[in-house]
């Protein structure tokens, strides 16, 4: 069973920086596409970004692009989300997902459904 955990979130200045980590146990995330999500209160669950297994694509919501980036480091089994030029409208739970597929090719960011295991999530807060 593949277990995943996120840490690195917290409180930051709009403008500011995080890393989120997506750590993964019982399982090789070698043949997983991670997908990174988040939930602001009283909103639906959104799509961030996304990262084929071999992390040679990745896709990002309009609302991110040119200040997140994903990456991967199969070696240590986990999945980073650098989040930077924060804006107060990031902040929400961030989660990280996997999706048993080695040939996804993260054309799009695949819906909530579709993700087959799921962390407990990280709280970001942007805010003065």
């Amino acid at each position: 069973q593949l277990q995943l955990v996120e840490s690195g979130g917290g409180l930051v200045p709009p403008g500011g920086s995080l890393r989120l980590s997506c750590a993964a146990s019982g399982h090789t995330l070698n043949s997983y596409v991670i997908g990174w999500f988040r939930q602001a209160p009283g909103k639906e669950r959104e799509g961030v970004s996304c990262i084929s297994s071999n992390g040679g694509s990745t896709n990002y919501a309009d609302s991110v692009k040119g200040r997140f980036t994903i990456s991967r480091d199969n070696a240590k089994n986990t999945v980073y989300l650098q989040m930077d030029s924060l804006k107060a409208e990031d902040t929400a739970v961030y989660y990280c997902a996997a999706l048993l597929d080695s040939f996804a090719k993260c054309a799009r960011i695949y819906e909530v459904f579709e993700y087959d295991y799921w962390g407990q999530g990280t709280q970001v807060t942007v805010s003065s």
